[in-house]
């Protein structure tokens, strides 16, 4: 792992907290994706925690964000019942979208930029994104939580230091 700047640092972890992401969602089995925790079902933890990171991973002031296809009002409201009902292509199709997002947005990042201030955001880029890793490990656990209770199976996350599996794998410890 190359750490002569922060950013690179930041794109490696990203990189790696993605990957565990990917590997999580593909860890719930289909019986639980609508099954509920907290009178909100699984699919529901996932959009919310994928939808935090979409929206303020960069600059959640951001006058020319769009909201995904996919969205509709409070979709991403851990406190708000939704109608609709997230397929596990569409929750797929969404992360693919954000992970292409961050690629690019962190290509282009340079230290000097960490301690700028996106455009009408209160919050400098450094402080958005480890708030954003903050909040997608926390949910990250509750997600993994949910996945152990139910399955006793421990989705296998690459640490600090373990390589990114190459072709097949298993996806759990």
């Amino acid at each position: 792992m190359d750490q002569n700047t922060l950013t690179q640092i930041i794109e490696e972890q990203t990189k790696r907290a993605l990957w565990e992401v990917k590997n999580v969602v593909d860890c719930v089995p289909d019986e639980l994706w609508n099954k509920e925790y907290c009178k909100m079902p699984c699919w529901k933890h996932i959009y919310h925690m994928l939808h935090s990171l979409d929206l303020w991973y960069m600059n959640p002031r951001d006058k020319n964000f769009h909201e995904p296809v996919i969205h509709e009002k409070d979709l991403n409201n851990l406190d708000v019942v939704s109608q609709k009902v997230l397929s596990r292509k569409e929750i797929e199709q969404y992360f693919t979208c954000i992970e292409k997002k961050i690629q690019m947005y962190l290509s282009g990042l340079i230290d000097a930029q960490l301690l700028e201030y996106p455009p009408e955001c209160e919050y400098c880029k450094f402080t958005l994104i480890l708030a954003q890793m903050r909040h997608l490990h926390s949910h990250m656990g509750m997600i993994m939580g949910f996945i152990i209770d139910d399955t006793g199976l421990w989705p296998r996350v690459l640490g600090l230091e373990n390589s990114f599996p190459d072709g097949k794998y298993d996806k759990y410890f």
